[in-house]
């Protein structure tokens, strides 16, 4: 594998073959992920389902994580893992806007170290619906290639900015470990 390592975050550019993905995806329901920041203004506008239980997902996403570990020096389990497929529509323009994915009010053991997004859809299916980070370095247009890893500490603030046309689909996994001090 040749990946990208980055400021605060890394890549491997067209490194995943999508199909087993999209092959899980239709096998569950998805559903509305609208949230709101308590008015009426949504953050998040996407569709979603769960592939938490998909073994052969999850086995291929911890190879890429025994890789990221030693470079962000951070020490995370195997399970349990969350992994969501997610879809962006331009007729909603889908989006979710700034966030980081670490719930720092958790009173759970541990907490997200470790976020990953695999982009699902090839560049010329959507418009806009760019990953952007806050304040580090943005990833290339090349980390765009459908079946690229992006991986990145979790406590990074992070946004998807509205598709304007298509469908933009990725699948993002959280891999969590002993809490942030």
């Amino acid at each position: 594998m040749n990946e990208e390592v980055r400021q605060n975050w890394l890549y491997w550019k067209g490194a995943v073959d999508v199909e087993p993905i999209f092959k899980a995806a239709d096998q569950v329901n998805t559903s509305d992920a609208t949230t709101f920041a308590g008015d009426s203004n949504s953050y998040r506008r996407s569709k979603v389902a769960w592939l938490s239980e998909n073994r052969e997902i999850g086995d291929m996403l911890w190879g890429f994580i025994e890789l990221a570990q030693p470079i962000f020096k951070v020490q995370v389990m195997r399970g349990p893992l969350e992994i969501q497929y997610t879809e962006y529509h331009a007729t909603n323009r889908g989006k979710y806007d700034w966030h980081h994915d670490v719930d720092w009010n958790s009173t759970a053991p541990y907490d997200r170290k470790i976020s990953v997004t695999i982009q699902l859809s090839d560049p010329s299916e959507y418009e806009g619906g760019r990953f952007e980070f806050m304040e580090t370095e943005q990833p290339q247009e090349e980390a765009r290639v459908k079946g690229t890893v992006l991986m990145f500490p979790s406590y990074l603030q992070h946004r998807v900015t509205p598709v304007t046309e298509g469908v933009r689909k990725s699948l993002v996994a959280w891999f969590s470990g002993p809490r942030w001090m």
